[in-house]
């Protein structure tokens, strides 16, 4: 059975994501949530934050980039339309996720767009399942399934793998594919609950070897409240990885953890011969070191 999830950009490029593929960079810095100046300029029409973070992220690694306009009293289903066409015009090679909770939202969203998207996202909630799926069945996309439902989120991680397995099952009524159900097992902040990397990467093996699907998560969740969050975030990113994790929404900008991504994908084989890493960190030639080699060579040699 494939895990490949095949997503194409307005340019018709494709991404995979899967268990032997690279580890996919979902760019998180487009959302306005917890960010009070970019949901001011989106809101009055500005979007040329919006324009600069695209492109920041995906010159940083970017691979697939998560377009949010969730902000309070403002229409959000024009403002979502307007951000993914702006973004899609910038960055024509760099497909896009869909990130809303907003019905319309996510169907303005998918009027517009152009290429194979990532729809951000389903819960396992019966009146959710039954709204979304059918969109995603629609407009043969991908969708994240985040593992709660009326119940709310469980700290019991077999709690949270029921949830994943039943919204993986639903879809499936509905034709769609286990590896284009991306499940997010959902990370729990390590400060407040010790066993939360544990729980995560346990899931991660149930989810890859009984469910067959991908898997996504907010990665900083995980240091939440801790100093060094990057730190943290880099670490759990690699761990993440070896367990079977195949996405993160993310920020590509910070170095620690994008680097922590290729390192990962290095040892585990999907940098074929460290091309990837090589481009990234070989040190260019100093500016004349080949000619003083040479001078050497010379000095050295004897008259015959």
């Amino acid at each position: 059975m494939s895990s490949n999830t095949v997503f194409t950009s307005a340019s018709g490029k494709e991404w995979v994501m899967g268990f032997d593929a690279p580890f996919t960079i979902i760019g998180e810095r487009i959302n306005p949530t917890g960010r009070k100046i970019l949901a001011e300029e989106m809101k009055a029409g500005d979007f040329s934050r919006v324009e600069s973070d695209a492109l920041a992220q995906v010159q940083a690694g970017a691979h697939m980039l998560d377009v949010n306009a969730g902000i309070p009293l403002a229409d959000e289903p024009a403002l979502l339309a307007k951000a993914i066409q702006m973004v899609q015009a910038l960055c024509p090679d760099t497909p896009i996720s869909i990130d809303s909770s907003i019905h319309e939202a996510l169907e303005a969203g998918l009027a517009v767009v152009q290429g194979r998207p990532l729809l951000n996202s389903v819960t396992g909630e019966t009146d959710r399942l039954e709204a979304v799926l059918p969109l995603v069945k629609k407009h043969d996309c991908a969708v994240v399934a985040i593992s709660n439902d009326e119940t709310g989120i469980s700290e019991d991680p077999e709690v949270r793998f029921a949830v994943a397995k039943k919204i993986v099952e639903h879809a499936q009524d509905y034709g769609i594919k286990p590896h284009d159900v991306i499940i997010d097992p959902l990370v729990m902040p390590i400060g407040a609950l010790g066993q939360a990397g544990r729980q995560v990467f346990d899931i991660l093996h149930k989810i890859r070897t009984e469910l067959g699907a991908n898997t996504t998560c907010g990665a900083s969740n995980i240091s939440f409240g801790l100093p060094n969050r990057n730190g943290i975030n880099a670490h759990f990113l690699a761990m993440a990885a070896s367990h079977g994790m195949t996405s993160a929404i993310m920020n590509p900008v910070h170095e620690p953890e994008a680097q922590a991504i290729r390192a990962a994908n290095v040892l585990m084989g999907t940098d074929a011969n460290c091309k990837t890493w090589i481009e990234k960190y070989r040190e260019p030639p100093k500016e004349g070191a080949a000619g003083e080699r040479g001078r050497r060579a010379t000095r050295r040699r004897r008259p015959s």
